[in-house]
């Protein structure tokens, strides 16, 4: 609710409050039962958007980095930020899922590792960013990244608020390389 605020001689003012009304909630550790169903991920398909591959490696050169493709058995990719290496895996089989990896595995590249933020806290703060990028291009991953931020930001989905601007620059900087010259 928001309430107009009144100076010492009772006019209103430009300022106003924003009041929250408390409601009863309860934590998942007080339930008991089955546990609840996970999101259903939709993997991203389709070369649409296949040429923002080689802008993203040509900038990951930029930062030093080699982009490889290697066979992993669970994860599309992995910065190896020691070694500057970004890592696509050969399962990854679609242009546009390759371009997601290539956005995610940047962000990391540009600072948000795991010994600054914690793994939980990084990847939200990186697949929020990937979701910004692939979105400012049309390429919808929000099947796929929707329930991975979810997963990485269970016990702590408040990162995305506290790491906006971290989010912003990842994001601004990522979305300026696939921006069409």
């Amino acid at each position: 609710m928001r309430v107009k605020q009144r100076d010492e001689q009772g006019n209103e003012t430009d300022d106003r409050r924003t009041f929250f009304r408390a409601v009863p909630v309860f934590d998942i550790s007080q339930t008991d039962g089955d546990p609840l169903p996970e999101a259903p991920r939709e993997p991203i398909t389709g070369d649409s958007h296949a040429g923002y591959a080689a802008r993203l490696e040509q900038y990951a050169r930029t930062l030093g980095y080699t982009v490889e493709r290697e066979a992993l058995e669970s994860a599309g990719g992995y910065c190896d930020a020691k070694r500057h290496r970004i890592v696509v895996s050969t399962n990854v089989d679609s242009a546009n899922a390759v371009v997601r990896v290539l956005v995610h595995e940047l962000a990391h590249a540009l600072g948000v590792g795991y010994a600054e933020f914690g793994r939980e806290v990084a990847e939200v703060i990186v697949e929020t960013a990937t979701v910004i990028v692939c979105g400012s291009v049309g390429l919808d991953t929000s099947g796929e990244s929707i329930p991975y931020i979810a997963g990485w930001g269970e016990q702590d989905l408040d990162a995305i608020r506290r790491h906006a601007a971290k989010v912003d620059e990842i994001a601004r900087a990522l979305e300026t390389v696939c921006e069409v010259s």
